[in-house]
């Protein structure tokens, strides 16, 4: 691992402590990107650990550059039939009160999920928000997932206008591939992590999904932070995609499985 220095902590660590005083330990605008997923409406016990919220949105915004990005990965608890909306609460104190502008609402969609109990009285949730903020007005840095298209030849489209009239054009044979949209679809089961010793983590997200969002919104060398480090998803990704990396996290036991995960990909 590496040995560049940001603030008084080595990069391409993590570290055990809490990620309100660890962010405080870095300097204001050296972040590039921050992808993560905090402990949400207790719907899984992180071995006891809350968080505080409101300081964790006022030191990411400072530790933020200017045009880098927030990837909050989170959803809703169920309580007395409906949901907490505790994600959008989130979501309006970054915009409202911290300062982050709202890039976009995306969904991660899983393709396997668990049936909702009868009790609950509606239909199984089957995806998660992922909220995409910027620090400013648009992120420095973007570069598309690209999906391959169904079809790649000559088709004859039609545009309506605010009329209610038809123009109609021959579209002409483009690229293969286009832009992904904003809906995401991966899979929770065994193929979330190459790494069985993940599975030891309560709630990990699937590597591709971690990946994705340090493609798309970083590049190569840029400083990935991940505040709620976990079983090490977002230094894994970083690290296999030549970015830098640092994180937070409380419990000893999940930074063990993290540096294990780690020290295999040096090893390979």
């Amino acid at each position: 691992m590496g040995k560049d220095i940001l603030g008084s902590l080595e990069m391409n660590r993590i570290y055990q402590i809490d990620c309100v005083e660890g962010m405080k330990l870095l300097p204001p605008s050296c972040i590039d990107l921050t992808v993560t997923s905090p402990p949400y409406d207790d719907l899984r016990n992180y071995k006891g650990f809350s968080f505080n919220f409101e300081g964790v949105a006022k030191e990411l915004f400072r530790v933020t550059k200017d045009g880098g990005v927030l990837v909050w990965v989170v959803g809703d608890s169920t309580k007395q039939f409906c949901e907490s909306m505790t994600s959008f609460k989130q979501a309006l104190h970054f915009v409202e009160n911290v300062g982050f502008k709202l890039l976009d609402t995306m969904i991660y969609y899983k393709q396997n999920y668990a049936p909702a109990y009868p009790t609950l009285r509606r239909y199984a949730n089957q995806f998660e928000y992922m909220f995409v903020f910027v620090k400013g007005h648009k992120p420095k840095t973007f570069n598309p997932i690209q999906k391959e298209k169904v079809r790649n030849r000559e088709e004859k489209v039609a545009y309506r206008q605010q009329d209610g009239t038809f123009i109609r054009k021959v579209k002409e044979k483009g690229r293969e591939t286009k832009d992904a949209s904003n809906v995401w679809e991966y899979s929770t089961g065994g193929s979330a992590s190459r790494d069985k010793i993940a599975f030891q983590h309560p709630a990990i997200f699937p590597e591709k999904l971690a990946e994705d969002h340090i493609l798309s919104w970083s590049k190569e060398t840029d400083v990935v932070l991940d505040p709620f480090m976990g079983s090490g998803t977002t230094a894994k990704t970083a690290s296999m995609n030549n970015r830098k990396f640092i994180g937070f996290e409380l419990s000893s036991e999940y930074i063990k499985i993290a540096n294990v995960r780690l020290d295999n990909l040096e090893e390979k």
